[in-house]
Formats: structure tokens, sequence, C-alpha cells
């Protein structure tokens, strides 16, 4: 039976919402427009999420605690791939709603796949993303027919998370489907994750943004130090890669690749942070890491 959406009043409503898809159809984006900030990377290479993140949008009636979660990988299953799909997993168990993000006019088997892992009981919102490609726009009906067909969804809104558009539609349909309940957090949060995990992850996407392809999937960040001195943060963090050949790449000829790197994720932190940022990136070589549970959990993967 379709969930009903609670009856529209004053009451305050609060309640956590997870973001859910398979890899590369903008849920990191989407997640950043409701808050209003950046608190996921984004880039357009798939799997970009490696993490539970929790991002907040407050308004004067009610409080959204969104889960940004990994894209659900059906293929190449080593540790870290497991760990990922487990935090989709997790991430469904104690939600009150779920957004299950799709791109528009392209729906298949690892959609499905997703969708048969969403829990029975729970509020589903269909959100069809990248609309703003859709030329002509009446190309969209046919697919939202189909789509309407495939699961009860509760609600079914076309939006495009990277213009805005629809978006803040989106959730004012979304705050019916909460919870009565106070606010979570406090008014001026928004994410429950530290500026020291923020500083590894927009190392992260530098990588992924200024590499492209020649990024190997094999590689994280780690930070190693993280200091506050006044509105000054002295941050030490490393690359890690699974080969020397791949730490040659990161690098790039006279270190130029790397110092770009740096210089990107640096401004971006101030920007963030609101402060300076004295920033140092190395890149280490551990093998294996990616497919060590032992080496992943010492990364921070859970």
């Amino acid at each position: 039976m379709k969930p009903q959406p609670a009856a529209a009043d004053a009451t305050h409503r609060a309640g956590y919402v997870a973001i859910v898809g398979r890899p590369n159809v903008g849920k990191s984006t989407l997640l950043n427009r409701l808050v209003g900030d950046k608190v996921s990377i984004t880039s357009t290479r798939p799997q970009t999420t490696r993490y539970h993140i929790t991002g907040i949008r407050t308004e004067s009636d009610a409080q959204f605690v969104f889960v940004d979660t990994p894209g659900f990988q059906t293929r190449h299953l080593n540790a870290l791939n497991r760990l990922l799909n487990r935090a989709v997993t997790q991430s469904l168990k104690e939600v009150d709603a779920v957004l299950f993000v799709v791109e528009a006019l392209r729906y298949g088997e690892d959609d499905r796949k997703v969708l048969a892992l969403l829990p029975a009981g729970t509020p589903v919102l269909l959100v069809i993303n990248k609309v703003d490609v859709v030329r002509p726009r009446d190309r969209l009906l046919p697919f939202i027919d189909t789509m309407s067909r495939e699961f009860p969804f509760a609600e079914i809104l076309p939006v495009s998370a990277e213009k805005g558009t629809r978006v803040e539609e989106l959730a004012g349909t979304l705050r019916q489907y909460l919870p009565e309940a106070p606010p979570l957090f406090g008014p001026e949060e928004i994410t429950d994750r530290s500026e020291r995990f923020l500083a590894g992850e927009l190392i992260r996407e530098k990588l992924f943004r200024l590499l492209g392809e020649e990024l190997p999937y094999a590689a994280s960040v780690t930070v190693d130090s993280f200091v506050e001195e006044g509105k000054l943060r002295r941050i030490a963090a490393s690359i890690i890669v699974d080969k020397p050949g791949q730490k040659a790449i990161i690098i790039g000829r006279e270190g130029e690749k790397l110092k770009a790197i740096a210089s990107a994720a640096r401004r971006d932190m101030e920007k963030l942070f609101g402060g300076k940022v004295f920033l140092e990136v190395w890149v280490r070589v551990k093998r294996g890491w990616a497919d060590d549970e032992r080496s992943l959990k010492t990364l921070g993967y859970e």
C-alpha cells in the first residue's frame, strides 16, 4: 500500500532521510544542493562517495538529516566495495524516508538491485535527476509512467540537482514524511562530520577532478595531523595508493599535479572553514590496501 504523508500542520518535524542509488546518478550533488553547502564531494567518476555523509538542512518548522551513501556496487566486489555496499544497507535500517535517485531516461539492472534493498514500510520518494539534459522535455512522460510501475513510490519528482531545478519542491514534499519531532542538531550545523574528515574528502575530490581517468581507483586519503591555531589550520595529509607507478601519476612531472591538487583543496578548505589553511600533502604506497579489511579500517572505512 502506498505510504500516506502526514497531515500538513504547524508542528515541527525532524527525521533521517537516506539518499540511495547506483553509482554516478548525482546523489552527492543532490545532498549538497539540499543542504546549501558542500558536505559531500562530487565528480564524474563512479564511487566518489565512500563514507556515510550526513548533511543537515534546518528550516523554521523542520530539520532534515540526509545520509548520502556510496553507490551500490554490483561488480568488482573487493573488500572496499563490500564495505561500501554494507554502508548502503546499514543506512537504510533506521531512516524515516528514502530518496531513491535515478538518472533521467536511464534505468537498468543496477538500479533494480538497489531498489530491491529498500526497506518495506518506509516511504520511498523517486527522484529522477538530470532532467535538464532531456530534450524535448515530454520524453520524460513515458519514463515516469514506466517507473511508476516498478515500485509503489510515495512520490515521483523530476529534478536537476546540478541546476537546482525543483529541488526546493522536493524538500517541501519530503517534509510531509518526517515524523513530528524537535530538532536533532543545532540550527547552524550542516554536517556531523568533523573538519578533519572534510579536509580529507576535499583532497580526494581534487584527485578525482584533476586526474580524471588517470586516477587509480585504489587511491585514498588520510589526514595525518590537523592543528588549529586561532583561525589558521595546519593540515598534513597522505594520499594512499597501491603501486609505485600510481604514486608517480599523482605527483606528476616535477610535482606539478600534486601541487595543483593541494592548491585546489586548500582553496576549498579556506572557503568552507572560513580561515587560512597551511596544507602539506604526500603520496605513500600501501600495497593491497583496497582488498585488506584491516587496512581499510585503519584508513577509516567501516
